[in-house]
């Protein structure tokens, strides 16, 4: 194998988006048609940002998409996009986030976007999410913005 000085670049480690297509198409998706409820239609009341940390500075979680409560300030909806191997993971850190209450966090979604599964888990359903992609929060359903 021949080296050269750049050889070594593919070591480098990312911290960016290392997502697969569909999985930020997924984001997209969600991120337009909100968007058009919060900005042009004022439907809603909580502005949806993309991969957006969930507090100021380093080491707060990103959520996928983070639904914000600009008069509050305070993030109230997160949604996480994910696949079978990783749903498990995504859906008990929804519920962690809610539960712990450190980011003011009241409802919380993981699509998989595989099976096309959504789940739902609201502050104080007792740890158990409800398969629905319904939020009562802002009084819509995500679900068919897929």
């Amino acid at each position: 194998m021949y080296e050269t000085p750049y050889s070594s670049l593919s070591l480098v480690h990312d911290d960016g988006t290392n997502s697969p297509l569909d999985h930020q198409r997924v984001i997209s998706k969600l991120t337009v048609e909100l968007g058009v409820l919060f900005y042009h239609k004022q439907a809603i009341t909580l502005e949806p940002l993309p991969e957006t940390p969930l507090g100021e500075g380093p080491g707060h979680q990103v959520s996928d998409v983070l639904l914000f409560d600009n008069e509050a300030q305070l993030s109230r909806i997160v949604i996480e996009i994910t696949h079978p191997r990783t749903a498990k993971r995504d859906l008990t850190k929804i519920i962690r986030l809610i539960e712990d209450d450190d980011y003011g966090i009241l409802e919380g979604f993981v699509y998989n976007y595989y099976t096309h599964e959504w789940f739902r888990y609201r502050k104080g359903d007792g740890g158990v999410a409800t398969a629905s992609s319904f939020s009562e929060l802002m009084g819509v359903d995500l679900g068919p913005m897929l």
